[in-house]
């Protein structure tokens, strides 16, 4: 019954401490998002709304596409269409080689870490710098981003301070103050604005009526990119795609209270061209999102915009870490979007689920994230991935269920359980043992004291 994921969930949650800190702290972003939902009235109205927007939108997505392309192209920016992650690196790498860049800035994008981009470019030779403060310590430290809003929250500021001083970010040997830190990585960052040849940014909206590029981010990082050099590179997704200024408005008040817990981002840019004697390319990648169109049970993953909410609600990524998940984007989206991608590849995320479906009450574009990772679970003995051992459990509970002289003879003799050897009820037999106490049976049913009056 174990999955990868529950291996190197059991591994990380040796380190009690550590664990106990990640559940805290993404359940404090939770709750900063509560109070901002609880401040706006209409708070449930702009989910609805936000939800019906991508539901028109994904159903007309050739038609805005078409209008928000030829927009930017009426103003001088080259736009480009990718139907993979493969043709999209090679038309990001053949425009830095057209430009003869060699070295490339980034915002924040996920999009490029689904396609693998920082290695691609990396090992044609482009110096690729992610300029997000979390993205750039984590490339520091050689790891994979842990969430989707926040990729660096797992490591403590103690780590982050040493890695600066290893690489001589920091000069103040044990000075690990946040703030002296967050110092050290503008001066280092500023340093490679300076000598950046490219900028590339990703793209939170793209506005088909004005053909605006929308980037939101709290540390201006994105401007940065795009105010130093002279080239600015856009990757996009087709999804992203909103009507016009009005259906921005609803996801502007959403994304960073839904994310992060303010009321927005300190930063929202509007790219509509490039600057006088500069080049802006919008990339526009598929890469599998025109088949989740087609997906009648799981297509309103698409509605996803990726603000990180289900993941700091979710108990089973807040007590397992990002790192558990076989998806690069991990939690309940994460699972979601990697059966998607690949069911035979990652289906072993579906465990990771409780299904209190606090994923799908938090959403703000109200995707249904719980009750898919339900479905998915359905189709594991389509793709030949079930389990036996559930499969068995199930029949057997199907037989007890179904035949009340059953029910009633295991609830009688059940309370022996109370009289199994500890060496035995928290051993690797009893998987249900494994990490909390188990319970004690009642000596008589509820609906036997029920029918006795003893209980009301």
């Amino acid at each position: 019954m174990s999955t990868i994921h529950s291996k190197k969930s059991h591994e990380f949650l040796k380190d009690v401490d550590k664990i106990t800190r990640h559940d805290k702290t993404f359940w404090g972003v939770r709750d900063k998002r509560d109070i901002m939902a609880m401040g706006l009235p209409e708070w449930e109205d702009l989910r609805e709304l936000a939800s019906r927007i991508k539901m028109h939108t994904a159903t007309h997505l050739a038609d805005y596409l078409d209008k928000f392309s030829k927009k930017l192209e009426s103003r001088g920016v080259t736009v480009h269409w990718a139907k993979d992650a493969e043709e999209f690196n090679e038309i990001v790498l053949g425009i830095l080689k057209d430009h003869n860049a060699k070295k490339l800035v980034k915002s924040k994008s996920m999009l490029t870490e689904e396609c693998e981009m920082n290695p691609y470019l990396e090992k044609n030779g482009i110096d690729v710098v992610e300029t997000d403060l979390g993205e750039r310590i984590i490339q520091l430290m050689d790891q994979k981003p842990s969430h989707i809003v926040m990729p660096a929250l797992h490591i403590s500021r103690d780590a982050i301070g040493e890695e600066f001083e290893r690489r001589g970010i920091s000069k103040e040997i044990g000075n690990h103050d946040p703030t002296y830190l967050t110092r050290c990585a503008r001066y280092h960052l500023r340093d490679e604005f300076m000598k950046a040849d490219a900028g590339l940014t990703g793209c939170n909206f793209g506005v088909a009526e004005t053909g605006d590029v929308v980037v939101c981010t709290n540390e201006g990082n994105a401007d940065m990119s795009t105010s130093m050099p002279k080239l600015h590179i856009v990757a996009m997704g087709l999804e992203k795609i909103v009507p016009d200024y009005d259906c921005l408005a609803v996801f502007q008040r959403l994304l960073c209270r839904s994310g992060t817990g303010q009321p927005t981002t300190t930063f929202t840019a509007h790219f509509e061209k490039a600057r006088p004697g500069a080049e802006m390319h919008v990339v526009l990648v598929d890469n599998g999102r025109s088949d989740i169109i087609a997906s009648e049970e799981h297509w309103q993953t698409l509605k996803c915009i990726r603000c990180g909410a289900c993941m700091n609600t979710c108990p089973v990524y807040r007590r397992s870490t990002g790192y558990s998940y076989t998806y690069f984007i991990p939690g309940p989206i994460g699972v979601n979007l990697g059966m998607l991608k690949n069911p035979d590849k990652y289906f072993d995320n579906v465990s990771a689920c409780s299904l209190c479906l606090s994923c799908s009450n938090v959403c703000p574009a109200k995707v249904d994230l719980g009750e898919q990772v339900y479905k998915w679970r359905q189709q594991l003995e389509e793709f030949g991935h079930e389990s036996s051992v559930k499969k068995w459990m199930s029949r057997g509970m199907s037989m007890v269920f179904n035949h009340k002289w059953i029910y009633n003879s295991a609830l009688w003799w059940s309370p022996m359980a109370n009289h199994v050897p500890k060496f035995l009820m928290y051993s690797k037999i009893n998987g249900w043992g494994q990490g909390h106490e188990m319970m004690r049976f009642p000596k008589k049913p509820f609906h036997v004291l029920w029918k006795k009056g003893k209980v009301k």
